[in-house]
């Protein structure tokens, strides 16, 4: 199977997003209908969440309304409020050496990834992150130095809240350390479980475990899988390797000093990176933040692209996944 990733530079939303937007929608409209219109939440709905919770993302929201065409079904999915269920695979964690880095493995289907990398600076802040559901922030980086990343959290409630990659873009989007990161995730309500593990360049980092029906908890560990304090959906643990990553990881952490490429490395092999593409956990690309150099870098086997914040370009990467991987 082969993906093809593009990197969209627009200062504010316009053309660029737009015709993005209109390729993907037909897909994003199937499976935001997949529970049936009566599953979603109203317009109103959407906005007034937005408006209490994230008001200085309103503006950037009710622009990209206009850009959809200003429908109603492309409004309710665009404020990410109530989506439906869905679940990644993914590991992710921070080097601390010279200076910070955070990688991460992104698992999931690739027939659902944007492979959209957008670099932007909607609010006077240039933000460069990997999209989901067209704005969304899967994981990213912004210029103050602050990057962040998500895991599923391994639970399977679902309860009122926003879809996580809306709440990341907003944390990049007005967020300067870990500190105020981590004052946005304990008040901005989250409809699943996730883990978010940040870093900034001064290398205060944490792990925020959040959950719906749960206060949110805040580690100071640098690692993150698909599970929180302990397993609770045993069948996914066992399907993800969950447990396995995240000691691997940890050892690799506490046992004993190593450069960073050796380290990245590792998340180009086994346990870290996932060849379960039919199973929706495939390894789709591993992606690396510097905060101090605000340097951005996508990984896959024999390749990588690199990304610097302040640089203007729209590019594309052809990527092809060994054959036999993908089902």
């Amino acid at each position: 199977m082969d993906l093809i990733f593009e990197t969209i530079f627009e200062t504010t939303p316009g053309s660029l997003w737009q015709r993005k937007f209109q390729r993907f929608w037909p897909a994003y409209r199937r499976w935001f209908l997949s529970e049936g219109i009566s599953g979603r939440q109203t317009y109103l709905a959407g906005l007034r969440a937005l408006k209490t919770h994230m008001p200085e993302l309103v503006p950037t929201y009710e622009t990209l309304c206009e850009l959809a065409g200003g429908g109603d079904l492309a409004a309710r999915f665009l404020s990410f409020y109530r989506p439906p269920l869905y679940l990644s695979g993914c590991s992710q964690a921070i080097w601390l050496g010279k200076e910070p880095m955070l990688v991460r493995n992104y698992d999931y289907d690739p027939n659902l990834c944007d492979g959209i990398i957008l670099d932007s600076a909607w609010n006077g802040r240039r933000v460069i992150a990997m999209s989901d559901g067209m704005w969304g922030v899967v994981d990213g980086m912004n210029d103050a130095g602050l990057a962040i990343s998500l895991t599923f959290g391994g639970r399977r409630v679902v309860g009122d809240g926003f879809g996580v990659p809306l709440i990341l873009r907003y944390i990049l989007e007005f967020c300067d350390t870990t500190k105020q990161a981590i004052a946005v995730l304990k008040r901005v309500p989250c409809h699943m479980a996730y883990n978010i593990t940040m870093v900034d360049r001064s290398s205060a980092y944490a792990t925020a475990y959040l959950s719906p029906n749960r206060d949110v908890v805040i580690s100071n560990t640098r690692v993150a899988t698909n599970h929180q304090e302990h397993v609770e959906w045993h069948q996914h643990a066992r399907t993800t390797a969950t447990v396995e990553r995240e000691r691997f990881l940890l050892q690799r952490l506490t046992m004993h000093e190593e450069p960073a490429d050796r380290f990245i490395a590792a998340f180009l092999k086994p346990p870290l990176y996932s060849t379960s593409y039919s199973k929706g956990f495939g390894t789709i690309y591993t992606s690396v933040y510097w905060p101090a150099r605000g340097m951005a870098e996508f990984h896959w086997p024999g390749d990588i692209w690199k990304h610097k914040l302040g640089e203007t370009a729209n590019e594309r990467r052809h990527i092809r996944y060994p054959d036999g991987l993908v089902a």
